[in-house]
């Protein structure tokens, strides 16, 4: 199997425990088509395996690898290899390539004694572990989403020695956004659900583009945002329904049809693009496209922020009290204020860095609360 990688035998039990419970509570819900659960062994080795490989390098270029723990047996019309290849840094380097798309899944599961690459798929079952080579060093353990075949839920994340493991109660915060716990996996009324899942697509859109932007989401039909907005704004808007907000009206009828999730993602990469360009880009929580190039100011007899609450939905984080300029410069400072402002709305910001903050006000603690995601975004 080759060296060994001691972040892999100190996080495998812990992913272990992870999938058996959720295993256990799809099972007791009367789910079927349920994934294998992964023993500990397995995930280590796993884990050991795609660490170094991902340290390769195959013509110059990093491996983006995700490796599916299932039988062929459980996967529809699956690519199978007619000679199985061992899990073995090398051979994952060399196919990379052919495997780097997103969707595309190696097959790996136990031939006797070992652990063996059968095939590629795109179906695998509800549960399903799911580990990804995102970047040298860098690994992020997921599952399939027991209802939405397309969700994948992050477990943990390892970056060299570093692990974090995603807390599954970590949405108990007081007044946690929708969006985290969408994010979470956590169960959510249907009526938020569409929501949220355009704002995750969002946020994972902007994590893509690697510039950094702010996205600000604010009431339907209200201007009150407007005082806290340095005018003229740049890129002001008339307005009317947008892209994303014709496409969610035709949720219910064709919300399941692979051209419409093409074009809801097509028109979630062009709200989130426009991020890109300095200044806030403004949504109505009813998804209307307002403003883009926005510059944000403290409200007309508005208090300035002086610190927020920090936290991070990972097992071990501790609730930090700073001052917003900590998270990132000015961009995650003006976010802040804007939301200590204008209390009902949302801030989502993208850094250069790959962090990712929600800005959200908790009015049991009456002061802004910014949640760090970017281990969930993964």
């Amino acid at each position: 199997m080759g060296p060994a990688y001691p972040a892999a035998r100190a996080v495998a039990a812990r992913v272990e425990e992870h999938f058996s419970q959720h295993l256990e509570a799809a099972r007791k819900h009367g789910e079927t088509d349920l994934a294998a659960q992964p023993d500990a062994e397995a995930i280590e080795a796993l884990l050991s395996v795609a660490f170094w490989a991902s340290l390769r390098r195959e013509e110059g270029y990093a491996p983006k690898i995700s490796l599916a723990f299932l039988p062929p047996e459980q996967s529809r019309r699956p690519l199978r290899f007619e000679r199985q290849i061992p899990l073995a840094a090398g051979a994952l380097t060399k196919l990379a390539p052919a495997v780097e798309r997103p969707g595309i899944h190696l097959g790996v599961w136990r031939t006797g004694d070992d652990l063996r690459v059968w095939g590629a798929t795109r179906s695998i079952p509800a549960l399903c572990f799911v580990l990804e080579v995102v970047g040298p060093g860098l690994l992020v353990v997921k599952h399939r989403g027991s209802q939405d075949a397309g969700k994948f839920v992050n477990v943990a994340v390892l970056e060299g020695d570093q692990i974090k493991v995603v807390d599954q109660h970590g949405a108990s915060f007081p007044n946690c956004p929708a969006v985290l716990d969408s994010l979470l996996d956590f169960c959510t009324p249907a009526s938020e659900s569409d929501s949220v899942n355009v704002l995750i697509q969002l946020a994972v859109s902007m994590r893509a583009h690697g510039r950094g932007g702010a996205l600000l989401v604010v009431p339907a039909g209200s201007d009150t945002w407007r005082e806290s907005v340095v005018p003229p704004i740049a890129y002001s808007l008339i307005a009317t329904s947008s892209e994303i907000a014709s496409l969610m009206r035709r949720e219910q009828e064709d919300g399941g049809k692979p051209e419409w999730q093409v074009a809801l993602r097509r028109a979630v990469d062009a709200v989130s693009g426009l991020t890109a360009v300095d200044g806030a880009t403004m949504i109505s929580d009813k998804y209307e496209l307002l403003a883009f190039g926005a510059k944000l100011k403290r409200r007309d007899g508005g208090v300035q922020v002086e610190q927020v609450v920090v936290t991070e939905p990972v097992e071990g984080a501790v609730r930090l009290v700073a001052d917003p300029t900590e998270l990132g410069g000015t961009r995650h400072l003006s976010a802040a204020q804007f939301v200590q402002d204008q209390q009902n709305c949302v801030a989502l910001v993208a850094s250069q860095d790959n962090r990712f903050t929600i800005f959200a006000w908790s009015p049991s603690e009456g002061i802004v609360r910014a949640h760090r995601i970017e281990t969930l975004l993964m």
